[in-house]
């Protein structure tokens, strides 16, 4: 029987009468990755942070692990939203101390997710000095320290080299394995294709389609009839 980690079912979202997100119902299998694919300004963004607590819906209903979602849950939910939250002044071990004193973790957590993003050597290097890929990876190193059940990622390869993109492409691949789900938000469809079990795409704040990725199917045919049928401009 198939088990959700997170469901959501009818959620709204308006700002001053502007609707972001309308009734979007999705569900995330645990353990996959879960890839969120849309146009800009489609509602991506907005959903991943009502699902993080970052804002709180109009209407509708969130389950985690079966329950009503609460303030609770996000001790079981990481996320990178947007920009690593990094102080550029601290080195990569030093940053997640700041979290960890937060948490009340040991410092042997550090060690363990510097060595999972793969962060280990970068020694007294400042964040500030440190590569868009390896910013990113120490974002994720920060979601990453409370043991979360499932990640939630916006746009994680936003500004990353080839390279940069592989490393963390891998490095998410890897996750499912150690029991965390992963919610990708992206509008890099190759990147959904090489990485999520499962897509849903939103288009004009509406999910108009949920299903496992056929990883031989055409994901950019696909994507552009949905959101054609969207009726999203310039599709």
């Amino acid at each position: 029987m198939m088990q959700y980690i997170l469901t959501t079912k009818d959620l709204c979202k308006n700002f001053k009468g502007q609707a972001a997100n309308q009734n979007i119902s999705i569900s995330v299998e645990q353990n996959s990755v879960y890839g969120l694919l849309g146009p800009n300004g489609a509602g991506k963004s907005t959903l991943l942070k009502i699902l993080t607590g970052m804002l709180v819906p109009t209407s509708g209903e969130i389950y985690f692990e079966g329950r009503p979602w609460s303030r609770k849950s996000l001790m079981d939910i990481g996320a990178l939203i947007e920009s690593p939250p990094i102080y550029e002044n601290l080195t990569a071990r030093e940053n997640l101390k700041v979290r960890t004193l937060l948490y009340g973790l040991p410092d042997s957590r550090m060690d363990e997710v510097l060595h999972t993003v793969g962060l280990t050597n970068t020694g007294k290097k400042k964040a500030g000095h440190f590569s868009m890929g390896m910013k990113q990876r120490l974002g994720i190193a920060m979601a990453l320290l409370n043991h979360p059940k499932l990640l939630i990622l916006d746009e994680p390869t936003n500004g990353l080299d080839p390279i940069g993109i592989e490393e963390l492409r891998e490095l998410i691949r890897s996750f499912p394995a150690q029991g965390i789900t992963v919610i990708l938000s992206s509008h890099i469809l190759s990147e959904v294709q090489h990485i999520a079990n499962h897509i849903g795409i939103v288009a004009n704040g509406r999910l108009w389609y949920e299903d496992k990725i056929d990883a031989e199917g055409d994901l950019e045919e696909l994507f552009m009839e949905v959101v054609r049928k969207a009726g999203v401009q310039n599709a």
